[in-house]
């Protein structure tokens, strides 16, 4: 399956963005690209590779079991306080005195 120009502008579309004629046909051309990439790979043989779930017990605490192989990026789970709503107030850029005022950024 090839992505067409059809598809990159309804991908464009959905992220709200502008492509000249330029820029549609590289992505046209970088995305099947990736897919081609991607066919390549599902002709690997990988019945013999054991499944992974996640890569940081490869690199620390191979030794270690379970939890105990992540305890060097563990912290103490203690509540802390937070800001008050007048000092998250005083960060605002503009605000109406209760809520942030932002701009609007979804025109539809």
């Amino acid at each position: 399956m090839k992505v067409t120009e059809k598809d990159v502008l309804y991908v464009a579309d959905l992220a709200n963005l502008e492509l000249t004629a330029e820029e549609r046909g590289t992505l046209q051309k970088d995305l099947n690209s990736i897919l081609d990439y991607v066919d390549a790979l599902n002709e690997l043989d990988t019945s013999n590779v054991e499944p992974l779930a996640e890569v940081a017990s490869k690199f620390a605490g191979q030794q270690k079991q379970g939890s105990e192989r992540f305890v060097y990026a563990m912290r103490a789970d203690e509540a802390r306080p937070g800001l008050s709503h007048e000092q998250a107030m005083q960060n605002a850029p503009e605000t109406d005195g209760t809520f942030f005022k932002v701009p609007k950024v979804i025109e539809r």
